[in-house]
């Protein structure tokens, strides 16, 4: 979105803005129920809609910050992995599904699947394709469980 529209577009519009933000702290403050939410919602979406901004807009950059986030936190957990890798703790039900813990990752897959469960620091990362970083890791943690039972 073009900052120069948004100025243009607060310049000529600051009056409803200001009436807008006085009724959202007025609702916030006043109403305790979820009705509030709603009410905040319906201000802010008719202060979107009244500016030009179309729902499609709104939902292409939460779907582009979600996007980046989630691949923020995939590169972070990669590089924690890595680290963690030697204080692994493998588990195995006997069933072929597998557990590894670390401090702050958690990985749940079965054996000869190409996917496993990842979560990072209790947020579920879904399911990831079993690449060079996380076959590494995991023979890692087989490796210090196998050290650990001898």
């Amino acid at each position: 979105m073009d900052t120069q529209v948004w100025s243009q577009f607060i310049r000529e519009n600051w009056l409803v803005i200001v009436v807008a933000l006085v009724l959202l702290f007025a609702v916030v403050n006043l109403v305790k129920t979820v009705l509030k939410w709603a009410i905040v919602v319906v201000i802010v979406v008719g202060l979107f809609i009244y500016s030009g901004v179309t729902l499609d807009q709104l939902g292409n950059a939460v779907n582009k910050v979600t996007d980046q986030t989630v691949g923020t936190l995939k590169s972070e957990a990669q590089e924690v992995m890595l680290k963690e890798a030697k204080e692994a703790v493998y588990t195995s039900d006997g069933d072929g599904n597998f557990t590894i813990t670390t401090p702050n990752i958690e990985v749940k897959g079965a054996v000869g699947e190409d996917k496993v469960e990842v979560t990072f620091r209790g947020v579920s990362l879904g399911k990831w394709s079993i690449n060079d970083t996380m076959k590494s890791f995991i023979e890692e943690a087989r490796k210090q469980q196998d050290a650990a039972s001898q």
